[in-house]
């Protein structure tokens, strides 16, 4: 007989429809560098440049749509796992036991942190936004902040700190 991993302790998620309006921006440059690269109108060097800036936008806004659409939340027993987008990157694992406190924030806006998306600042630490509400935001053993913008934060906070106060015992 195997032993079962214990399941989430908690499980939350929090989305941004307006994302997908950034995402079809972005399909609309990959669009159009197909297009210039099929259309034989241009030639040469301003051809090439356009078709590969065409290219690489599209692709740079629809990743870095796509990857903030939405993120997932999971705490269990041994840490508090991030995952962002449909294919779960970017990733932040934070084992529970680096963690010193939990605390509930009503009110994140991205201007707060210089917009959407994985973000970092100094005075405030590192961050996961994909959308302007509620969140949890943790202090770790070495002094730093990991915030995220999640649904039904006040409960995932409520999880963490019992499950924080049984670590400390």
């Amino acid at each position: 007989m195997t032993a079962h991993p214990p399941g989430p302790l908690w499980t939350g998620r929090a989305s941004n429809r307006a994302q997908w309006l950034l995402a079809l921006a972005g399909a609309f440059c990959l669009a159009l560098g197909v297009t210039l690269a099929v259309d034989h109108a241009w030639t040469g060097v301003p051809l090439l440049m356009s078709v590969i800036g065409c290219l690489a936008a599209g692709l740079l806004i629809l990743y870095g749509t796509l990857a903030f659409v939405y993120v997932a939340v999971t705490i269990d027993s041994e840490a508090l796992i991030v995952r962002c987008g449909h294919i779960g990157l970017p990733r932040r694992t934070i084992r529970l036991d680096q963690v010193t406190s939990a605390d509930f924030v009503p009110s994140i806006t991205p201007q707060q942190w210089g917009g959407w998306g994985y973000r970092w600042r100094p005075e405030k630490g590192t961050a996961v936004i994909v959308r302007r509400g509620e969140g949890v935001q943790l202090r770790l053993g070495d002094g730093k902040m990991f915030t995220v913008t999640v649904d039904d934060a006040e409960n995932a906070v409520r999880v963490l700190r019992a499950h924080l106060r049984t670590l400390a015992r």
